[in-house]
């Protein structure tokens, strides 16, 4: 990772990479630091609009970060017409926030983590905690100059295909050949786990054909993750969440939710937080799994 300052407030948790989050006191401290780009993406994607950090530009993750046609994300012209667009320039430091714990500026984060942007963090707490502390809001949009941010080449050490999750668990033309290569985590709710669900309850109840999950994955729903505040939880109580369920640092580890967004923040605790080298997000997830023809599926 690019040097970074380093919040001290977050330094004494002993997170394994303290430059990839910082506090609601940091954030404040920098609202008029031209060297960083604070970018609220939430899954209520109207709640900018309603009032926002001051400085703040909005990422939306149905129309910045999604391709209009194919179901995939933009490709790096489109990535980087984004940062141009937003002001940001390959040395600027991107700080995330958003609601619901973080969840889509944790998608946002590790999204411009794969298109191989460098200094990035992620507030903690998040919107949520920015409120209750009572800190300024604005609807004012703010405008920034444009920049020329280079097309970059993505990572892919940092995703993971339907194809490679089968590979990994040892599936090949439909069979199982070998045992799994490493750690499969299912960040979804048990219900979603179980196959009782297709969605989180209270939402609508669609974008698969069947329930269940993938063989062999370990269920660790994302939010246990996170205080009741929306902050993170300390490195040992999330070592022992995971290494509890076999999710420990030496495993190659694949995490996958529905749509990639829960375990886009569950990436972000076990390869930013916790330093684990190898994990990659399935970001297809249940809507693809759970619609393709002939993959296994356990209940």
């Amino acid at each position: 990772m690019t040097t970074l300052e380093i919040d001290p407030r977050i330094l004494s948790r002993g997170y394994a990479h303290p430059e990839a989050l910082v506090t609601t006191e940091w954030v404040a401290e920098h609202l008029d630091d031209p060297t960083i780009r604070i970018v609220e993406s939430d899954e209520d994607v109207l709640l900018y609009e309603l009032g926002h950090i001051p400085g703040a530009v909005k990422v939306d993750w149905h129309t910045d970060l999604q391709d209009p046609l194919v179901r995939d994300f933009i490709g790096p012209e489109q990535f980087a017409e984004l940062c141009s667009h937003l002001g940001i320039t390959p040395q600027t430091r991107v700080v995330f926030y958003g609601d619901k714990n973080n969840w889509w500026a944790a998608y946002a984060y590790w999204f411009f983590r794969y298109m191989g942007h460098g200094p990035l963090s992620i507030m903690d707490g998040g919107r949520k905690k920015w409120e209750a502390e009572g800190r300024p809001m604005t609807r004012e949009v703010p405008s920034y100059p444009r920049t020329d941010y280079p097309v970059p080449t993505p990572n892919p050490e940092l995703r993971a295909f339907r194809d490679d999750v089968l590979a990994f668990i040892g599936y090949r033309d439909r069979k199982k050949v070998a045992e799994p290569r490493g750690a499969l985590v299912d960040v979804r709710s048990p219900g979603e786990y179980r196959g009782e669900l297709l969605h989180m309850p209270d939402y609508p109840q669609e974008g698969a054909l069947r329930g269940g999950h993938i063989p062999g994955a370990a269920n660790i729903p994302w939010a246990q993750a996170v205080n009741e505040d929306g902050t993170f939880k300390s490195p040992e109580q999330l070592r022992q969440l995971y290494e509890s369920q076999g999710v420990t640092p030496d495993k190659e580890v694949i995490v996958y939710c529905r749509i990639g967004e829960r375990s886009s923040h569950t990436w972000f605790v076990l390869h930013e937080l916790l330093g684990y080298p190898k994990v990659r997000n399935y970001d297809g997830s249940w809507t693809e799994w759970g619609n393709v023809v002939g993959v296994p599926i356990e209940r």
